[in-house]
């Protein structure tokens, strides 16, 4: 997606080898032409998977799965990292660990918003280790549903996340990747057509 590598090239901040900053227009502020064009790119690469629900995580998954969802015409649950007092009953829980913030959440999602009659379509802002991801695939596995895809905003190839997911056999559909952020961000693809 030509918009979304110009939106992290031109306002991206590269904080270390490991750390890309997108808070401009994904992780704090939230550019609403740029995730109608990322739910837009999401659902025409999902468009034959009879998508029935989009699973994506609070926070910064909330605007893409939205713009996924309403593009695909089904809801979106999010999980959900605090617990509250009105969600403690009948709970799909996982235990996910936050790469950039180094802490772990327990996730929650009410069992009545996913059933063994959904296909679901995991959706999160960044892919780097994977442990989001695949905490929300525990969740769909809990509830018997099953995974047809999982659409990345931003992936770092150059960590785990993503080969571990697609070696688990889960189509991993990002639409930036990343190949390292040691001299500024270079775009997988980009590097690849070089060579």
């Amino acid at each position: 997606m030509k918009t979304l590598k110009d939106k992290i090239r031109f306002e991206g901040r590269v904080l270390s080898s490991q750390v890309l900053k997108v808070d401009s227009f994904l992780n704090h502020q939230i550019d609403p032409r740029l995730m109608a064009e990322v739910g837009k790119e999401f659902a025409n690469r999902f468009k034959e998977e009879n998508i029935t629900k989009v699973l994506t995580i609070e926070s910064s998954g909330i605007a893409p799965g939205l713009m996924a969802a309403l593009e695909l015409e089904v809801p979106v649950v999010f999980a959900r990292k605090r617990k509250s007092l009105t969600l403690v009953n009948d709970l799909l829980t996982a235990s996910v660990h936050s790469f950039t913030k180094n802490e772990t959440n327990e996730i929650s999602v009410s069992n009545q918003f996913l059933t063994q009659d959904d296909r679901v379509l995991i959706i999160d802002d960044f892919l780097a280790n994977g442990q989001a991801a695949l905490g929300l695939v525990n969740i769909v596995k809990a509830s018997g549903a099953e995974v047809a895809g999982i659409g990345i905003v931003i992936e770092k190839s150059f960590q785990n996340g993503g080969s571990l997911l697609r070696e688990k056999g889960f189509r991993v559909e990002s639409l930036a990747r990343i190949s390292s952020l040691e001299d500024g961000v270079q775009f997988l693809d980009e590097v690849e057509a070089a060579l």
